[in-house]
C-alpha cells in the first residue's frame, strides 16, 4: 500500500512492482482489512 495519496488507498501485488494498482477508498480498504481479520467470506 502506498502513502501520500490523498483519500485513496493504492495495493500492488509486491511479486510485480511495475504493474498495475489498485485504488480504493481509505474506508473500503479498512472494511476488506477488517474483514479479512476476521475471516469473514467475501
Amino acid at each position: 500500500m502506498a502513502d501520500g495519496v490523498t483519500g485513496l488507498s493504492p495495493v500492488r501485488d509486491s511479486r510485480n512492482p511495475h504493474g498495475p494498482a489498485l485504488a480504493t477508498g481509505l474506508g473500503t480498504w479498512a472494511a476488506f482489512v477488517d474483514e479479512v481479520k476476521r475471516g469473514d467470506d467475501f
